[in-house]
């Protein structure tokens, strides 16, 4: 028997009683033969990095047994839907944490480098921003960075470290902080260009397009008349120029036909569950629009003094987090955990159900969730509560807890998973060696 098919236009809608709606991409939509046909199923690793401040109650999050028989504590409890998909990483450290406390603990959890003492940051280039180079770069957005509050509280910042460590995970270069955007509004904006409309969206990315010409060329004939190091300075701007671009063109070439976009948002919600949930709504948007394949997102500020009423614990995160051994704090410290690991779930719920290429985009995903803190009552780095969830197109095999020799640097695990995602790197940070069995 033979089979045909009928070719239907990308551009596709159902149209009915006064609504339309668009489709998504359909194996009808691509041409039987064609070199889009054949290369369709074949996915992209994209990279995720959840943190969350202040540690974890380590007895509620570690299992008690190794390998694949391994039952889940109450903190990954509620992340048991993804358990065959799931890899616990316990004996790891990160040393170049330690010093300031709270000042320095985010800004090295994904770079494992200790910075320089200086008001001027200079630790080390983030694993997310290194992986960008290499695959972050045939998107709209190299990388996006999230946030639920705008600044933590005392403690942040330090006399010796300054601020720049305190309020970020993310490091485009050891030098340069990347800001972590809170507002909900402005990252869909981001996205998608400002305006509430498609035809106020387009009509905006066409005249920033043209003011980028023209400062391109105002500068070109400015560099003429300028000393060496005023022309190297205007050489880093007319860079940082280039870049927005190659931005403004994929904005322009995107192909958006596949989605249908929500209203944007109108603000920061009054409800902190609202606010993160939509924070993770984004993110999944933001890979499902192909518009980057690397983010990253702070849960909650460090030394943030926010409250989970709606949990019922109206305690103020970090005081609550020193919570001196007494025992009803402690139970209401993981009571906030296991909350954050419950937003996490639904998180992987939206990517689970998002179709991408042969699977789904958990699939194709490999998320880091943790913290750079273990007792935080005690302020230590070790043991770091750490968790793979995704498949990495194939390059990890989940379904295992794996315990490492006491203090094994957190490098390797940021070079493991460089390896997983298919980007070249002989080191990282502090490593001294590949997590093999990830």
């Amino acid at each position: 028997m033979f089979i045909t098919r009928k070719f239907l236009p990308r551009r596709t809608f159902l149209r009915g009683l006064g609504a339309t709606v668009a489709l998504p991409l359909l194996d009808a939509m691509i041409p039987a033969g064609t070199a889009l046909a054949q290369t369709a199923a074949a996915a992209r690793p994209r990279l995720a990095f959840v943190y969350f401040p202040h540690g974890a109650v380590m007895e509620q999050w570690t299992p008690d047994t190794t390998g694949r028989d391994f039952e889940l504590k109450p903190i990954l409890a509620p992340l048991s839907n993804y358990k065959d998909r799931m890899t616990i990483i316990s004996g790891l450290g990160n040393k170049n944490a330690d010093g300031p406390v709270h000042a320095i603990t985010p800004g090295t959890w994904l770079s494992s480098v200790q910075p320089r003492v200086s008001h001027d940051p200079y630790g080390g280039i983030t694993v997310d921003q290194y992986a960008a180079q290499y695959i972050g770069q045939d998107t709209p957005m190299p990388s996006l960075e999230l946030a639920t509050e705008e600044a933590g509280g005392g403690g942040v910042c330090d006399r010796n470290y300054g601020c720049s460590y305190g309020a970020t995970i993310s490091f485009r270069t050891p030098s340069t902080p990347l800001p972590m955007e809170y507002n909900p509004r402005k990252v869909f904006q981001r996205l998608f260009g400002q305006g509430d409309s498609e035809a106020e969206r387009k009509a905006l990315a066409n005249q920033y397009a043209s003011v980028l010409d023209l400062v391109t060329e105002e500068a070109r004939e400015l560099q003429r008349s300028l000393g060496a190091s005023d022309r190297a300075m205007v050489d880093d701007y007319l860079d940082t120029v280039r870049e927005l671009e190659r931005r403004v063109q994929k904005m322009e070439s995107r192909d958006l036909s596949n989605l249908q976009l929500p209203e944007p948002p109108q603000g920061i919600p009054n409800q902190f569950d609202e606010h993160l949930n939509l924070m993770f709504d984004l993110m999944a948007l933001a890979f499902q629009a192909n518009m980057t394949r690397i983010a990253s997102l702070m849960m909650a500020a460090e030394v943030s003094n926010m409250t989970y009423n709606h949990i019922g614990v109206p305690d103020a995160f970090h005081p609550l987090s020193h919570h001196q051994n007494n025992r009803d704090k402690i139970e209401r410290l993981a009571k906030v955990q296991v909350y954050h690991s419950q937003v996490f779930s639904k998180f992987l719920d939206k990517l689970a159900s998002l179709p991408d290429g042969d699977g789904t985009m958990l699939d194709n995903t490999l998320l880091m969730y943790g913290s750079n803190m273990s007792n935080s009552n005690l302020h230590n780095h070790f043991p770091l509560p750490l968790t793979l969830f995704g498949g990495c197109c194939g390059s990890v095999k989940g379904g295992q807890h794996l315990r490492y020799p006491d203090q094994t640097p957190m490098g390797n695990l940021l070079l493991t998973v460089l390896l997983r995602a298919g980007v070249p790197a002989e080191s990282f940070g502090d490593s001294n060696g590949e997590l093999t069995e990830v």
